[in-house]
């Protein structure tokens, strides 16, 4: 049954939470592991900003933050989705799921092999198909994004983010300096180029009464002119290089910064589409 499936799934972003979202819906049990500080920029539709809000609900799916695996039960049975910070996945051997799926998007292979669960997802580069992982799903927009993959690697990562309304690299914001931001602008506002977004800041305390961020502070300016879809949350410490903004140049999609994008639904299809296949051969 699929009510008795349990379903551990590594990452919480933006793109994790399009596969979390499905499964859930579609009746299966899922814990979320999460890092102790998520850096999403897609914060309005990444359950991982649970880790910071304590819960969020997305589409109708609410995640809230546990802070023992004791509590897992209880919260999956209220049909919510309980997330627990646990970078290393140190929770899996000791819960033994039956299916594992490693949404990370780290380009890379952080720790998740064949032996975590009889059925093991990589998503994304970094995996290999009857190596280390049982499954893998492209990433990659394009003819064979979502695919299935059952022996061998998805494509490389280019490094290029996907076309939207014409702009590739343009639309993605990089930390120009090591430091803190602070946001001017929010998720949803629409901004021209050359705007100022938010600042780096060269140190931030909390626990201040004032502001927090002080020091010098480098400007991040929109590149593009369009809507602020992604924005990374204010007093995140970045390096230089940091992906930290994400401008849409469609101004009339602003529905499209509250919503699970088109590229997360299709990876969390194909990886629904796994877990039924194997779910159905038990």
């Amino acid at each position: 049954m699929i009510k008795d499936i349990f379903i551990v799934c590594r990452g919480a972003g933006d793109l994790a939470t399009g596969i979390i979202h499905r499964l859930h819906r579609a009746g299966f049990k899922v814990l979320a592991l999460e890092t102790k500080k998520p850096a999403a920029i897609r914060r309005q539709v990444s359950f991982c900003e649970a880790v910071y809000d304590k819960e969020i609900t997305i589409e109708g799916v609410k995640a809230r933050l546990i802070t023992s695996l004791d509590e897992m039960d209880e919260v999956i049975k209220q049909g919510v989705v309980p997330v627990i910070i646990d970078p290393e996945g140190e929770s899996i051997a000791k819960l033994r799921p039956d299916i594992v799926v490693d949404a990370i998007i780290a380009k890379k292979n952080l720790g998740t092999f064949m032996d975590m669960a009889p059925l093991v997802i990589g998503v994304g580069p970094g995996f290999t198909a009857g190596e280390d992982v049982d499954i893998v799903v492209e990433t990659m927009r394009g003819h064979n994004l979502a695919r299935i993959i059952d022996k061998g690697q998805a494509l490389a990562n280019t490094g290029i983010p996907g076309n939207i309304g014409g702009y590739t690299s343009e639309r993605v914001i990089h930390a120009a300096a090591y430091g803190f931001i602070k946001n001017i602008r929010h998720i949803g506002d629409v901004v021209k180029k050359g705007d100022e977004i938010a600042r780096i800041y060269e140190k931030y305390d909390n626990n201040t009464s004032k502001s927090g961020f002080q020091g010098e502070y480098v400007p991040v300016n929109a590149t593009i002119s369009g809507i602020i879809r992604g924005l990374i949350r204010d007093g995140f410490e970045v390096t230089e290089g940091f992906k930290i903004a994400d401008i849409d140049p469609r101004e009339g999609e602003l529905k499209n910064c509250f919503t699970i994008s088109d590229k997360s639904r299709s990876i969390g299809g194909s990886v629904l589409e796994a877990v039924c296949s194997y779910v159905s051969g038990m």
